[in-house]
């Protein structure tokens, strides 16, 4: 998958979590500018894991600070 799909996939599945649009940036943190709680949490990787076909494990989701990191992730993993 080039970088362009995986990014653009991305911002759908934080479109789906119920992020705003302007809210979404690569330096975002989940916790501080995105306010995840645990249920944004559980949607984001359902729909993440969903929409890339992939399985994202503990470790894994405990790196993940910004959506630079999950892009970073995904690409790794697809």
């Amino acid at each position: 998958m080039k970088n362009k799909t995986i990014r653009r996939t991305l911002y759908r599945v934080l479109r789906k979590t119920g992020v705003p649009r302007k809210e979404i940036e690569l330096d975002a943190t989940f916790d501080e500018d995105l306010n995840f709680d645990q249920v944004d949490w559980a949607l984001f990787l359902y729909f993440l894991e969903e929409c890339f076909k992939i399985n994202v494990e503990d470790e894994e989701i405990s790196r993940m600070h910004q959506v630079k990191d999950t892009l970073n992730l995904v690409e790794s993993m697809a």
